[in-house]
């Protein structure tokens, strides 16, 4: 079920310039609107954010999102993982082997030395089954094949859009496995609120709040050391809102290694796989907010650091920080780390987690 009538569609794609055939199964744009009038825009090409369509402070409605505007560029885009949905293991994972059941396992080697994002073709290159149910909700469904990257167990993954009335886009992640294997999923949604343009500007004046004590040092490869840090005078500290920029090419040897942001922050929780406030948003000059809640551990903040000013959807360009990135999720690495908390999923069990980005205004 797609919305044809572009005539209704305020972010402007049209579901036509989405629709093709990828190895038998087809391609689409999905609407999801809420009674406010405000958009998200979908295709079930790797579940790819299109547009987010909120109001400023004075009611002007502008895509928050970085997307494509046809499919052909969604399949070939300069930024592979473009607010797509990220599987089987999102983030790194050192050397892309690990230890499951006496078995060392390998998987596609695609970032320097390490597996990202569950390797050469992850969920972000796939083609979901989807059904959209109603104005607000799109249902997604894969299954994800034994020995698909080099991961065990077949697993069927089911993610739920659903657009809110109170502007919240809430991604309901669920999976089941018939072998034990290890899964991190999460949404690489990249943010611009003051809207896309060309050039969409530069995120370093979001004034930003993440609700955490630690972070994960990495190296000089982005693996994590192990350590779990303070944030605590050092760049990484956001538990008071400060400008994303202040402190973005500080001397100091872990922004060295990201090039900037590019962490994962141990989230406050008072209880594990609590929905609670993750991360916090405002862009001064449209009064635009973006409020991140999850039931993750951990959250990735990525600042953008390699975009070149490719052109995105409606004749956007997408200079180098002009997206930001909260990828909740559990935490890079964690196959080799025994002590970060499990990723391992069991046949018996269900893989849940819930994440929320909630937009709105601030006079």
């Amino acid at each position: 079920m797609t919305n044809t009538n572009k005539g209704q569609n305020v972010c402007g794609l049209k579901p036509e310039d989405f629709q093709t055939s990828i190895n038998g199964k087809e391609t689409e744009l999905y609407i999801l609107r809420n009674q406010q009038g405000n958009e998200v825009a979908i295709t079930n090409y790797g579940g790819a954010l299109v547009a987010i369509m909120v109001p400023d402070r004075d009611g002007k409605l502008a895509n928050v999102i970085q997307g494509h505007d046809n499919i052909q560029d969604v399949i070939h885009s300069p930024e592979p993982y473009l607010s797509t949905l990220i599987g089987r293991y999102g983030n790194r994972i050192a050397r892309g082997k690990f230890q499951l059941h006496g078995k060392e396992y390998q998987l596609p080697i695609n970032n320097g030395p390490n597996s990202l994002h569950g390797g050469k073709k992850g969920f972000n290159a796939k083609v979901w089954d989807a059904l959209q149910m109603n104005e607000n909700t799109v249902v997604l469904n894969y299954i994800s094949a034994y020995g698909e990257e080099g991961f065990s167990g077949e697993v069927k993954v089911t993610v739920i859009y659903t657009f809110t009335d109170n502007n919240e886009l809430v991604i309901d992640y669920m999976a089941k496995t018939n072998k034990k294997t290890v899964i991190n999923l999460t949404s690489h949604g990249f943010f611009s609120l003051t809207g896309i343009a060309n050039p969409t500007p530069t995120i370093e004046n979001l004034q930003c709040e993440i609700n955490a004590d630690y972070y994960l040092p990495i190296d000089e490869v982005s693996i994590p050391t192990g350590e779990i840090r303070l944030v605590e005078n050092t760049p990484f500290d956001f538990r008071k809102p400060k400008p994303i920029g202040q402190d973005i090419e500080a001397d100091h040897e872990q922004i060295r290694h990201g090039a900037g942001y590019d962490h994962c922050f141990v989230l406050n929780k008072k209880e594990e796989g609590e929905l609670s406030f993750a991360a916090r948003i405002v862009e001064p000059t449209t009064g635009r907010t973006m409020e991140v809640f999850t039931t993750e551990p951990g959250v990735q903040l990525y600042t953008d650091n390699w975009a070149d000013g490719y052109k995105g959807q409606n004749g956007a360009t997408f200079p180098r920080r002009s997206g930001i990135c909260f990828e909740a999720q559990h935490f890079p690495d964690t196959p080799n780390h025994p002590y970060f908390p499990s990723v391992i999923l069991n046949p018996d069990e269900q893989y849940k987690q819930k994440t929320i980005y909630k937009f709105g205004v601030q006079a």
